[in-house]
This record gives structure tokens, sequence and C-alpha cells, in this order.
């Protein structure tokens, strides 16, 4: 069969059609056709309606960090990532905030940002002024569209408006400020811009043009606090770190890599819990540039006993309701792993636990480098990747590290030896 990207009716098919088509173009074997159609014991439908195009899963590891004591709760937090030394590196880092007291957190409300962008406007001061002054019925229109987040406390709290100049011309922005309790929000926020729409173009004589969320959340930031101790890593690590910190906040090309390693953490658990990492990414990255220049989103003290006060503040917008949360399985374990039952409480573990990952990257920088433990733990998928199998995974990982070589060339070399 030729290869092709354009299908007709494919959408249509089922999950195991769509895949035999797929095996049958780009020469699939029936092992690795297999491999795509496990879905363990996850329906195919449940996938099947979950995305479009389905032709079978995905599998990453889940692991679980440890030692994380947050707000005084001792916290078991799964992960989802397919990079070695990342949960190691988050379990250690929060067993060496303990003696410190652990992780200290506060959060604002779980408040998403609505807008809506109007076009056509002739005198925007006055279009400014009229939606201003009809803000309660703005308010009051919004929040009929749902009851039920109402009734929990939530809906819309606020309106602004902007006006801006740009290459197209003027335009007016309606910001909508909504509650949305245990929601990510998107779904509430985004029906709740449309349904103001026509009332704003009535209102101002404008066209309403884009009526969505912003991942930006600056009313729905959390903050994370852990204090290091000196008499645990000692002053010179200290001193180093925020030297490292340093040299973050002057450079941005510093700062992506350092933020990076914070939402190695941050995305896995994302990931596990069925939030929207590419939002949560986002929204983080926008908000480290909000200064008018990419900055670190953790910063680093010595404070008066010389001990290093480490934080971290970003916007977590996630929820522990609606979407993949409850509808994916292994996603509803990772929440019951977790303990939590609020949206706020799963950002404060995900700002702890990005604070645990990066102090942990940092002080293995600032000492003996990061490749030193990330490539022993990496030594695993070389020596599977390799072709070791069984008890060979093992005996070539230990020859790796015990020789010196840990590559593709050495790994194939030493289950050679092995073999012969």
């Amino acid at each position: 069969m030729k290869k092709t990207s354009k299908f007709s009716g494919f959408y249509r098919k089922e999950a195991n059609e769509r895949l035999a088509l797929i095996k049958e173009m780009c020469g699939l074997t029936q092992t690795e056709a297999d491999l795509l159609s496990n879905t363990g014991d996850i329906q195919s439908e449940l996938l099947d309606g979950m995305i479009e195009n389905v032709i079978g899963g995905f599998i990453l590891p889940l692991g679980i960090a440890t030692n994380f004591l947050i707000d005084g709760k001792e916290v078991l937090i799964p992960m989802v990532t397919e990079e070695p030394s990342v949960v190691a590196a988050a379990s250690n880092g929060a067993k060496m905030s303990l003696p410190g007291g652990g992780f200290r957190t506060r959060a604002m409300e779980p408040v998403m940002i609505g807008q809506v962008q109007i076009v056509g406007i002739e005198d925007v001061d006055n279009a400014k002024g009229i939606l201003e002054d009809n803000s309660p019925i703005i308010i009051e229109k919004a929040n009929k569209q749902d009851p039920m987040l109402i009734e929990l406390g939530g809906g819309v709290k606020d309106i602004a408006v902007k006006d801006f100049s740009s290459p197209s011309g003027p335009m007016v922005v309606l910001y909508l400020y909504v509650d949305v309790r245990d929601a990510m929000g998107a779904n509430a926020v985004n029906t709740m811009a449309e349904a103001v729409a026509p009332l704003v173009e009535e209102l101002t004589g404008g066209s309403a043009l884009l009526r969505i969320l912003s991942n930006l959340a600056v009313r729905r930031l959390i903050r994370s606090e852990a204090v290091f101790r000196k008499s645990v890593i000692g002053k010179d690590i200290i001193e180093s770190i925020v030297k490292a910190h340093h040299f973050a906040e002057v450079d941005p090309f510093r700062a992506a890599t350092h933020n990076k390693g914070i939402m190695n953490g941050i995305s896995a658990l994302v990931r596990a819990t069925g939030n929207d990492t590419r939002a949560v990414e986002a929204g983080a990255h926008a908000f480290a540039s909000m200064s008018g220049r990419y900055m670190p989103l953790t910063k680093y003290v010595i404070d008066k006993n010389g001990d290093l006060s480490a934080s971290i503040e970003l916007p977590l917008a996630v929820g522990t309701v609606g979407g993949a949360t409850r509808s994916h399985p292994q996603a509803k374990i990772s929440m019951k792993i977790l303990g939590v039952e609020r949206a706020v409480e799963l950002g404060q573990v995900m700002a702890s636990l990005g604070l645990a990952q990066n102090f942990a990257a940092l002080r293995a920088l600032a000492s003996e480098g990061i490749q030193r433990g990330h490539m022993k733990l990496h030594a695993r998928n070389i020596a599977i990747a390799a072709g070791a199998e069984g008890d060979e995974v093992g005996k070539t990982v230990r020859l790796m590290i015990e020789k010196g070589g840990i590559n593709h060339e050495s790994a194939r070399r030493f289950l050679k030896e092995l073999e012969d």
C-alpha cells in the first residue's frame, strides 16, 4: 500500500481498523502493532473517546517521589516521566528540606482569566467606559452559563477592560476574572466568554473576535518555600547555589534550563493527574517573562542563620474535577495516592515538587555536576537499548559504571562479553 497522509473517513473507523491501515502502510511488524494496541486494563473505547484518530496507547513510567512534607502533611507524589534521575532528584531534594520543616505554601483563589477581543471600535475610550459601566449585567450574563459553579461559590468575580494598539488597528479587550473552584476552568471560562460576546458587541458597536481563556493565570499563583540547613548541605554548597541562581537571573539562556528543571517535576505530576501539561508550561514560562526579561521561577538567599532560604512562585491552572483527571483510570489512582481533594492543594504540591526538583539540580550542578548521577541512572536505558534483557541489564550497567564507559558502544561491548 502506498504511503499517504490523506485518508477518507479515517476518523469514522474503529481503533483496530485504523491500526491495521497504519500497520500495512508503514510496514509495522505484528509485534510493533501488538505493542500499540496493548492498552492494559484500560478499554480502547475510553482512549478512543479522549482524542481523535486513536490507534492504541503509549506507556510511560510512573514513579513515586518520596520524603515530601508539605504544610505539615506527608505526601507521596506520582510522577509520569521518561527522563532518568528526575524522580530520584525530587525525592532527594525533599529529604534535605525535612530538617528545615519541609515545604510551606500559600495560594491565591483559583481565578482564571477569560478574554473577549473587540475590534472595529471607532471610539476606544467610549467603548471602555460603556463596558465598565455595564459590568454588572456582563457578569450576570456570564454567570448564568454555569449555575453549578455559582452554587459552589465560583463564577465571574470581576471584569477589567484594556485597550491596545496593534498593526491591524486599535482593539479593546474585556477580561473576565472567573473563580473556577476545583476545575482547571478552560471549558467554563470559554463558555462564559462566548456567551457575553453578543452583549459586548451590542454595547460597543464593535465586533467580538477571539473569545477564550488565557493560560497566563496571574490570579492563580502558588508559592512554596523551604529552608535547607547549612548543617545538612554545607556552607560552600549554599554559596554555590546562590551564585548559580544569580547566573539564571542575569542570563536568559541559563534561566531557560533552570526553569526546564523545575518543570521536569511539575509536568510529571501534571501528566500523572491527567491535567494539561501545555497549559501549565505556557503559563509558567510566560510568567517568567512578565518583567520584560525571562527570569528564573525560583529564588535563593542566605538567611541570617546562614541557611539557604528557597522559594518558588508561579501560576498553576490545574483541576481535580473534569477532563482526564476524572475519566482516565490511572489519573484517578494518582489522585488517590496524592490524597488531595481541592485544586488549590494539588497546585501546592506541584509548586513544592518544582522547588525540590530545582534545588536538587542546582545542588548537583554546584558540586559533582549534573551528569554523574544522571548518567548512572540513564545507564539502564542505554543497556536496554543495546539489547540487554533480564539479569543482563544490571550486569551491563555495573560494567559500564565500573569501567567508566556509559554509552551505547560500551553497552554493546559489555553485553557481548556477557553473552560470550
